[in-house]
């Protein structure tokens, strides 16, 4: 069942273009060394300066598989934690982990 990582932040507006920079370079380099999608949404109505990045992972175990695999690779910390230091404002980030729920109908319900 696929799990759904939904990260908000707000970008420093200081420093907005070299944290739009910073999250293309994120998002790429996750999206090509790591098993598994993520996508940087943009808003469009409500705060102007907040952005998410959406991770889905094949289930618990992939995410924590693959997090382990980030966090021990030297190249993608350095990445991270200049976005982290530099690009966001601090307490801004809100994590989220979601799946999907899929409901079955009883074929008692159907009547």
């Amino acid at each position: 069942m696929p799990v759904y990582v939904y990260q908000s932040f707000q970008i420093n507006q200081e420093k907005f273009q070299d944290a739009l920079s910073n999250l293309e370079a994120i998002k790429a380099y996750r999206n090509e060394q790591y098993d598994h999608d993520v996508k940087l949404l943009t808003p469009i109505t409500g705060a102007d300066h907040t952005y998410v990045l959406l991770s889905v992972y094949e289930g618990l175990a992939e995410l924590e598989l693959q997090n382990d695999k980030m966090f021990n690779d030297e190249e993608y910390v350095e990445l991270i934690g200049k976005f982290f230091l530099e690009h966001i404002i601090q307490g801004s980030m809100q994590t989220q982990i979601l799946r999907e729920k899929k409901y079955e109908q009883k074929e008692d319900d159907e009547e």
